[in-house]
């Protein structure tokens, strides 16, 4: 049964993880729009999830540790900077810095439009297991 649930949401919770994580890159790319030097990162979201999907059921990354033998083991994932690219600026700066806030912008909202979509799938798969539990 859990196999099965977890089957139903294992897209889903690895879309909305890779996004919460894209958010985070975009975030520091940002934040940093003033130090010089910085070079503004970003993950290729398709292939990062078509690449988690391929993976396999176990996620790779950190163990936890368990304090009884009658919890699940569990895997916290990690992501490597190394899957992170450099993003190529359209208009170069004196400082060396290459975050450009309207791309940085525009793919801020994407990222959290696509997020709260991914939400909304998620909960409407609930309320339908759950409509189909209590018939």
């Amino acid at each position: 049964m859990i196999d099965r649930l977890d089957a139903a949401f294992r897209f889903q919770q690895e879309a909305l993880s890779l996004r919460t994580q894209r958010q985070s890159v975009i975030a520091s790319n940002i934040a940093h729009a003033d130090t010089p030097g910085y070079k503004a990162r970003d993950f290729d979201f398709s292939s990062t999830l078509a690449q988690t999907m391929d993976r396999g059921h176990r996620p790779e990354g950190v163990s936890l540790s368990t304090t009884s033998v009658r919890h699940l083991p569990a895997q916290a994932p990690t992501r490597d900077d190394a899957d992170l690219a450099y993003r190529i600026p359209l208009q170069s700066s004196v400082d060396g810095n290459t975050v450009e806030m309207d791309t940085e912008r525009v793919a801020f909202a994407d990222n959290s439009v696509h997020f709260e979509s991914n939400l909304t799938v998620v909960s409407s798969k609930i309320k339908t297991m759950l409509a189909a539990i209590q018939q």
